[in-house]
């Protein structure tokens, strides 16, 4: 007999001498569901608004306008909490709400007071939320109020006093309340009488508070005040000795993923890439700053004589993940760029929009002079702006979570045109693409995909061991997405080529361990492969900026590149900004629907013969493109980035 299975039969055999047992029993008190009582409090009543004229016959001579009162409040009251946080109550008031207002000079240069004596019959009902395992309570509700007395006393030096009442009054006001209160059991545990005390304080906004209905008079409330409360519970006869729960030890449900490795038939260590990098239309400042920040390339005027955007084509030093630190290079020379261009095109105009208001058209002729004086430009074709918000905004209205790295975007100045020589529409503006020569290590189709379709759902964490046909294991992990990528070059190292045993070890969320295996067979490639294609679309920080958005410059640009038995690697990224699910999910989402925008499109033209690697790494910083220190890097890590590489001839 299997463990288990005795572990079932002793607690089947407990139960049924439990069931047997004789049970004692005790008296236990339930809470009661009525509460009946009184309570007391002060009203702090504060005035505002304009008191000028107290009644028909008598219009004092200066007009009053703040003033406060403290004032006696007293109710009974009714409550009923059913099972549960939440109950109701009614309390039936006396509801003092005079004071005196702030004393005025008159006209004769004397001092003139006005005291007031209003109340009210008010009917309170609320909704009550207790709080668990508290005994701190919250309640809200309307507040209906009767007006009873309406008297004031006016006096000023050298005159009468006035004692009369006020005219005008509103017989009715239907305004609010939220307040909290604690409540102080008096009573004992086993007493099925029961008492408590229960301080309380209310808060009373002048909605619906004016006491008149002419002028502006207004008025809030705060409450403080103590109720007494009774109520009467029930016995309830219950176990004195309970019965101890039943435990049923079944056998641990396995966590059900699936291991798949997917690897290159050839391990290149390197290519040669012709990129197409977008360039933003955007020059970020920074804080405190209207001066262009000295990380963008400023030329002088003989220097800018002798630039050629074509001078930043040159094969470009790269990273493991195969983009360059100078990729970003080639974006901080956008004014000189801007400034080729536009002395090559003379009929073309810009806008330079600056924000935020207050430095942004600072910021943005900071620019303008700059492309006049160095490049030679006639300011006629160059307008600027200052906008409060960029065209794309970072920060969005109702957004709490890390604004300062959203208004650092935010500070900045958009490059605008309708001029196909500067600027092309892709989803929204942004400057003529850069076509840069490259050459990557260690490039991307070089990786293996690992595949634990699952682990999210179902895995703390997994790793992988990766043993070669000599015994040699290699650790890479701990992972938690579904997907992730190791090198194929760190794999192989200096090995032509090998048979490798990859191990999937996985720990579950209900404590077991998941094992999984596969094979595969890698073979270095040490020469430099043929010339491959890279395309980046870059996304603003919104979520409306789809994939979708691109549809026309992946059909017409992107597509023509995938020649018949080429491989097309998709992969998506985001920037910090965000939660690390959400952007792993947006970065998933984009690069799928890239793949389906080109499979169509290649359909469409009788290419059939194209595979697809895609993932989404989200903010993962071993892959991300760039780093994340500066606006523009994050706005450049907002992307899916497209490599073809042609199949072998």
């Amino acid at each position: 007999m299997l463990p288990q299975d005795k572990t079932i039969k002793r607690s089947i055999i407990l139960s049924l001498m439990l069931v047997l047992m004789q049970i004692t029993t005790q008296a236990q008190i339930t809470p009661p569901t009525w509460w009946f009582g009184v309570s007391g409090a002060a009203n702090l009543n504060f005035y505002s608004g304009t008191t000028q004229t107290l009644n028909n016959s008598f219009m004092v001579p200066t007009a009053f306008h703040k003033g406060f009162g403290v004032r006696p409040y007293g109710s009974v009251l009714v409550e009923f909490r059913p099972v549960g946080i939440w109950g109701i109550m009614l309390n039936v008031a006396y509801d003092g709400r005079g004071g005196k207002f702030d004393d005025v000079i008159a006209p004769c240069n004397c001092l003139a007071t006005l005291h007031t004596n209003t109340s009210y019959v008010a009917i309170e009902p609320s909704l009550r939320l207790a709080v668990p395992a508290s005994n701190l309570y919250f309640f809200a509700g309307p507040r209906i109020a009767f007006n009873i007395t309406n008297d004031f006393a006016y006096t000023q030096v050298n005159q009468l006093n006035t004692n009369a009442q006020l005219s005008n009054m509103r017989h009715t006001l239907v305004s609010g309340q939220v307040g909290m209160g604690y409540e102080i059991p008096l009573s004992s545990v086993n007493n099925v009488n029961k008492v408590d005390l229960s301080p309380f304080i209310s808060y009373q906004p002048y909605f619906g508070q004016a006491p008149r209905n002419i002028e502006s008079w207004s008025m809030t409330t705060v409450r403080a005040g103590i109720a007494l409360k009774f109520g009467k519970g029930h016995k309830m006869a219950v176990a004195s000795t309970p019965p101890p729960a039943i435990i049923v030890v079944a056998p641990p449900v396995m966590a059900d993923v699936t291991f798949t490795v997917r690897a290159p038939l050839t391990v290149p260590l390197k290519r040669q890439v012709s990129e197409t990098l977008p360039l933003l239309d955007a020059v970020f400042f920074d804080d405190g700053s209207n001066s262009i920040p000295s990380r963008y390339v400023l030329l002088t005027k003989d220097q800018a004589a002798g630039f050629k955007e074509v001078q930043l084509q040159e094969e470009q030093s790269i990273t493991m993940n195969g983009r360059s630190a100078r990729q970003l290079n080639v974006y901080h020379n956008i004014l000189n760029i801007l400034g080729d261009r536009m002395r090559a095109n003379p009929g073309t105009t810009i806008m330079l929009s600056g924000a935020p208001a207050a430095d942004g058209r600072s910021m943005a002729e900071a620019i303008k002079q700059y492309i006049v004086v160095t490049f030679g430009i006639d300011g006629s074709r160059i307008t600027t702006q200052a906008r409060n918000k960029p065209v794309n905004p970072s920060e969005h209205i109702g957004g709490n979570k890390e604004l300062a790295l959203l208004r650092a975007e935010d500070r900045r100045v958009d490059i605008e045109s309708s001029s196909p020589e500067l600027l092309v529409e892709v989803g929204g503006g942004m400057m003529r693409p850069v076509r840069i020569n490259a050459m990557q290590v260690n490039p991307l189709d070089s990786y293996v995909i690992l595949n634990v379709d699952g682990a999210k759902k179902q895995l703390k964490s997994w790793s992988v061991n990766i043993t070669d046909d000599k015994g040699v294991t290699q650790h890479y992990g701990p992972f938690t997405n579904d997907n992730e990528s190791v090198s194929g070059v760190t794999i192989v190292g200096n090995s032509p080529e090998g048979d490798y045993k990859i191990t999937m070890t996985g720990e579950a969320n209900n404590g077991t361990t998941v094992t999984k295996e596969s094979t595969v067979h890698l073979i270095r490639q040490d020469v430099t492969i043929q010339k491959g294609f890279r395309y980046s679309v870059v996304f603003n920080f919104d979520k409306a900026n789809s994939i979708a958005s691109y549809n026309k410059l992946l059909t017409d640009v992107v597509s023509p590149l995938i020649a018949d038995g080429s491989t097309v690697i998709v992969h998506g990224h985001t920037d910090i900004t965000g939660e690390v699910d959400y952007n792993q999910k947006l970065s998933d989402s984009r690069a799928q629907e890239t793949q389906k925008i080109l499979e169509t499109s290649l359909t469409a033209s009788g290419k059939n013969n194209i595979k697809f690697e895609t993932l989404g790494f989200g903010e993962d910083p071993d892959h991300s493109p760039f780093e994340n220190n500066l606006p523009e890097e994050r706005f450049y890590n907002r992307t899916v980035v497209i490599d073809i590489i042609p199949g072998s001839k």
